[in-house]
């Protein structure tokens, strides 16, 4: 993926975008390195033990499906109860989706300054002081990093400030808190290993050289819709997609995520011949045969302008002349966080060249209406 000269990058307003996903990559080993450093497993140590009854991870937006990547994850690796419930849910109706106690919350934010992130742990210690807190952040000045510090139930992991994304859309920040939350796995037999950071660099920076001219054209198609398909810690990974979609458009095109099962009862019906179909693809072979008789379905229905698939094993069949297929084997350890890893880059690229290609700046592409931290607002009390 060749770049052009840096001043090109600023005045077309990409700079950030582009420089910020490129270089993931090289922060998941920093990340990886982080988290396997004495202070970090102290700290994590301190905020798993004594074992929670639940866990839940919380945040807005990107954030948000950071938390629903990592939930199943780390459920099927503690062995506990994990979800995500998005920090505005949490900040409105706490005592009503939040689960009895003792238990776990897991703040995941870049800046750690939107003012329902602040609320909602505020909310929690005054009115749930049973569970524990764990933020994990890429702003170390953040108010989630440094207001709560006298608090013996709040900890908190601050990532390397290069992931501390300064564009308005998550890009490395999104992969490298993805990773940060893997933390809690490592004494356990899921505990991320190097061989697995290793096999997702490796596929991205092999998309970066083989696949993103191909991202490119299929992104200056006649694309008015998009529908990001995923199952399991995908399934967050596809609402990403859709929202950077989103995001860097400023709504220009139209996105939904589903997942592949759940696509036939009804939002099947999205897909119109200038829909692109997204599918990202299980590293688990017995998912992944539910996942190609969908992609097999929609050929034989002649549904969509084309497919981007990201995944392995794909037969030749499910690939047709209009796709782009993205191919990412992926480690027999931790392969479904690698996946997740691989896909999220793919439909980061697919956004950026969308929206290079419909004249919008990725590194503020709605600006007057979207702000790279959201505005503060009044954060009520609970109603007598």
């Amino acid at each position: 993926m060749a770049a052009a000269p840096a001043a090109e990058q600023q005045a077309e307003g990409y700079a950030d975008t582009l420089r910020e996903i490129l270089q993931q990559p090289a922060t998941w080993k920093d990340t990886f390195d982080l988290l396997h450093s004495t202070i970090v497993q102290q700290r994590v140590a301190k905020a798993i033990e004594p074992r929670p009854m639940h866990i839940v991870l919380t945040g807005s937006g990107s954030s948000m499906y950071i938390g629903e990547c990592l939930a199943p994850i780390l459920q099927s690796g503690l062995g506990v109860p994990v979800q995500a419930i998005a920090a505005g849910t949490l900040l409105t109706h706490w005592d009503s989706v939040l689960p009895q106690g003792p238990g776990l919350l897991i703040s995941l934010a870049r800046s750690g300054d939107s003012p329902e992130s602040g609320g909602v742990v505020s909310t929690l210690l005054a009115e749930a002081p049973q569970w524990r807190h764990l933020v994990i952040t890429c702003n170390a000045d953040g108010k989630l990093a440094t207001q709560y510090n006298n608090d013996p139930r709040v900890t908190v992991l601050v990532l390397d400030e290069r992931t501390n994304d300064r564009s308005l859309v998550m890009t490395s920040s999104f992969t490298n808190l993805l990773l940060g939350g893997t933390a809690l796995l490592q004494r356990t037999r899921d505990a991320m290993v190097e061989d697995a950071i290793d096999q997702a660099a490796s596929n991205v920076r092999r998309v970066f050289d083989t696949s993103s001219d191909s991202v490119a054209a299929l992104a200056q198609r006649d694309i008015a819709s998009v529908v990001y398909l995923g199952s399991g810690p995908a399934f967050g990974a596809a609402r990403e997609g859709a929202l950077k979609m989103l995001e860097m458009t400023g709504g220009r095109v139209v996105t939904m995520a589903e997942t592949f099962l759940g696509l036939r009862h009804g939002p099947m019906s999205f897909i119109h011949p200038s829909t692109l179909i997204v599918a990202l693809l299980s590293p688990k072979a017995d998912v992944r045969r539910y996942e190609l008789d969908v992609l097999r379905e929609v050929s034989r229905k002649r549904l969509g302008l084309a497919k981007l698939i990201v995944g392995a094993d794909v037969p030749s069949e499910v690939i047709s002349v209009n796709d782009v297929y993205v191919d990412a084997p992926f480690a027999t350890s931790n392969a479904d966080t690698a996946a997740v890893l691989t896909d999220v880059v793919a439909t980061q690229l697919l956004a950026f060249f969308r929206c290079l290609h419909l004249g919008c700046k990725p590194d503020a592409p709605s600006e007057g209406v979207l702000t790279r931290v959201v505005e503060d607002f009044a954060i009520h009390g609970a109603s007598p």
